[in-house]
């Protein structure tokens, strides 16, 4: 029997890849796509009738505020979308016995760590991105027992605006860059986390509780850019720079420790720099 499954955030990179990849799974799943105007997850009520009249087996929540710099200012509504409507997500999940795939974020860390962080090492977020996505982890663990909490980082793909595709179109201009050097982690395709995601729903994995998930290997920004200009042949464009003031503190060292979702998909996950490189050629065939 096919499972139905709703993506909720269906306008940000990963609800716009996970539709770009549903294809793949037809034959096992059946996708239902919403964005905040068809869907306001921060409504108790509207998420109650919503889930009511449907008869969902699983719900994977895209829906984020993700914009780290804003966070500091506009606090409310960080916590608004990033924790109390995963609260509603969760207690709603749990009156139909829907099953939740909650993204989060490696932010959840201080970064004082020098190796990768494994999903029982301590949380200590530093921005106020990092506190509103751990409170929404910390409803779905009082709400439920069947979740799947995945930590992600430096998420990029080929839709909306991210590093990587910035990077690469301003590379494309001719543009000079500079980049920082300060901050260690793992960028990760949108296509990538798409596909374990979905591996869960279509094996019907039961082995619920947070893991993490990102590309293998570690970089900071200015590598990251490098990998980029190294593609378009335009490396004397990126210069580093070692830190720039932002509102937000980022985590120094953010690397995640991926064994736990390996042990599932009984494979290794793929190497960052292969997934970048992926992505940038599909963006150079969409610009020839």
């Amino acid at each position: 029997m096919k499972s139905r499954v709703l993506v909720t955030g269906a306008n940000g990179q990963l609800g716009k890849t996970i539709r770009e990849l549903s294809s793949d799974f037809k034959h096992s799943i059946d996708f239902v796509f919403v964005e905040k105007s068809e869907l306001d997850i921060t409504s108790s009520e509207s998420l109650e009738l919503f889930f009511q009249a449907s008869n969902f087996d699983y719900c994977i929540n895209c829906a984020a505020f993700t914009n780290v710099d804003l966070a500091e200012t506009e606090t409310e509504k960080a916590i608004n979308v990033n924790a109390n409507a995963v609260k509603n997500l969760a207690i709603n999940c749990k009156k139909q016995d829907i099953i939740l795939i909650h993204v989060s974020t490696d932010y959840v860390f201080d970064g004082k760590k020098k190796l990768p962080y494994i999903e029982s090492d301590a949380t200590n977020p530093i921005n106020f991105y990092g506190e509103s996505k751990l409170l929404g982890e910390e409803y779905i663990r009082e709400y439920l027992d069947h979740y799947f909490i995945i930590r992600t980082s430096w998420l990029y793909s080929r839709f909306n605006k991210n590093f990587v595709k910035t990077v690469f179109n301003k590379l494309k201009n001719n543009e000079k860059l500079t980049i920082i050097t300060s901050q260690k982690g793992t960028p990760t395709s949108c296509n990538d986390l798409s596909y374990f995601m979905l591996f869960l729903i279509s094996d019907a994995i039961k082995i619920f509780g947070t893991y993490h998930f990102s590309a293998q290997g570690e970089t900071t920004w200015y590598g990251l850019g490098m990998q980029i200009s190294k593609y378009l042949n335009k490396n004397s464009n990126v210069t580093p720079l070692k830190n720039y003031p932002s509102k937000a503190q980022r985590p120094l060292y953010s690397v995640l420790n991926n064994n736990k979702a390996e042990e599932l998909l009984q494979k290794p996950l793929k190497n960052w720099e292969d997934s970048v490189d992926e992505v940038i050629k599909g963006l150079s065939n969409k610009s020839h």
